[in-house]
């Protein structure tokens, strides 16, 4: 990373916290001419603006995230925040209530791609977490 304003050091630290640094630095260093500024920006305004506001701590941001990826059928982005949000202490039954929740509000088509996308995504985090034992 080089760079930047206070506000992309703030989110880069609050991306890799949530997202993990592998994958965050992995981001950043394939990042191009082209999607780089895309980059920059989702860095500094998601991650260091809306997730530095400390009014809502990490972990209901990512249960939010969880079912607003889920309503937008988001399933690339939805896999990487259940990781994020195992990260942050949600448990996988909290996982499981907000795509139950989902369910009711956003549709059975949506809820039951998401259970596949977080079942996948989970097991995964399991596998990175539980294979040091």
């Amino acid at each position: 990373m080089s760079d930047e304003s206070e506000l992309f050091g703030k989110g880069f630290e609050n991306r890799k916290t949530v997202l993990g640094a592998a994958h965050v630095e992995k981001s950043w260093a394939n990042a191009d001419a082209f999607n780089r500024p895309v980059q920059r920006l989702v860095t500094e305004y998601c991650w260091g603006a809306v997730w530095g506001d400390e009014t809502l701590p990490f972990k209901t941001r990512s249960m939010l995230n969880i079912a607003m990826l889920t309503a937008m059928n988001q399933h690339h982005e939805l896999g990487v925040h259940v990781k994020g949000a195992l990260n942050n202490g949600v448990t996988k039954d909290e996982i499981q209530a907000v795509l139950m929740q989902a369910l009711v509000y956003c549709g059975a088509p949506a809820a039951l791609a998401a259970f596949r996308t977080a079942s996948a995504a989970i097991a995964a985090w399991d596998a990175e977490h539980d294979g040091g034992r």
